[in-house]
């Protein structure tokens, strides 16, 4: 029965998102459909996409975009920062600022943080290690933007990331390969391993949310001629298995791969006392 439910475990979180790097390679890579897709949105005429040049749809889809996945981050460093100083407050030598705290209600927030130590430390090393990953690839493969090449009025010759893909130094100016601003929104893929950690009903409503606006952001990116339709595609695979590796390192499998509780469950868990679920559980 483990060796069953072990399986399915790295089926569906190994497996699925292998295959459809497969599938994104062989349909996308080795034909011509991005440049097709990319096609609908150009103007031949000008030599231009359109909408890069509307300076409130850059700003709504770029610019403002960021701030989910950036204050996710802070809020997560700051909030791992805080998870040490409340076990160092001591009532017989601290009892003073304890209940100063506790007056401003400050002191609910560095309980909460104290006891989701490890769910904060995670967040924060997986956004640090999606990025890290996305922005290796982009440097050791070096495609250029659409709109960079000579397809779209651009200079350089438009190159697919295995062509110049170079594993151990850097293979040229570009950085357009995987999407860069898609992988911003997939980072919010840490909070589902946290919400799996925890067996919450909501967890998958949260990945399919996190998913969405990874394609959001990544086809904006598109219709403004800065990134081809495979290039998200790619960031969501590898962001997924970036976080997925490092949930792994974190809770370990057997955690991750419970069922979520039924909805007459949840309160249970509420209820549980602080010291039955740890900082380092």
């Amino acid at each position: 029965m483990q060796t069953a439910s072990r399986s399915r475990f790295y089926w569906l979180n190994f497996g699925i998102p292998l295959a459809c790097a497969v599938v994104v390679f062989l349909m996308f890579d080795l034909t011509r459909i991005d440049i097709a897709f990319n096609n609908l949105f150009y103007d031949p005429v000008t030599q231009t996409f359109p909408l890069d040049h509307v300076h409130l749809f850059e700003k709504i889809t770029h610019k403002w975009a960021r701030i989910i996945p950036n204050w996710t981050g802070e809020i997560a460093i700051i909030g791992a920062l805080l998870s040490f100083l409340w076990p160092r407050l001591k009532a017989e030598k601290h009892a003073k600022i304890i209940d100063f705290l506790e007056k401003i209600r400050v002191a609910p927030v560095l309980r909460f943080a104290t006891r989701h130590r490890r769910d904060l430390l995670y967040v924060v090393l997986a956004f640090s290690i999606s990025t890290g990953v996305i922005h290796y690839l982009k440097g050791h493969t070096s495609v250029y933007c659409p709109i960079e090449t000579t397809q779209y009025g651009g200079k350089i010759e438009h190159k697919e990331w295995y062509e110049n893909f170079d594993l151990l130094k850097v293979a040229g100016d570009g950085r357009c390969w995987p999407g860069g601003h898609a992988s911003g929104g997939f980072t919010m893929l840490a909070l589902y391993f946290v919400a799996r950690r925890y067996r919450w009903r909501y967890s998958k409503a949260i990945m399919y949310g996190s998913l969405a606006l990874g394609f959001v952001y990544g086809t904006t990116r598109v219709v403004q001629g800065w990134h081809y339709m495979s290039h998200t595609f790619w960031a969501g695979i590898f962001v997924w298995l970036a976080c997925l590796l490092t949930a792994l390192a974190f809770y370990g499998r057997a955690r991750l791969e419970m069922p979520v509780l039924g909805k007459a469950e949840e309160p249970a868990l509420v209820a549980q006392p602080v010291g039955l679920m740890p900082a380092d559980q």
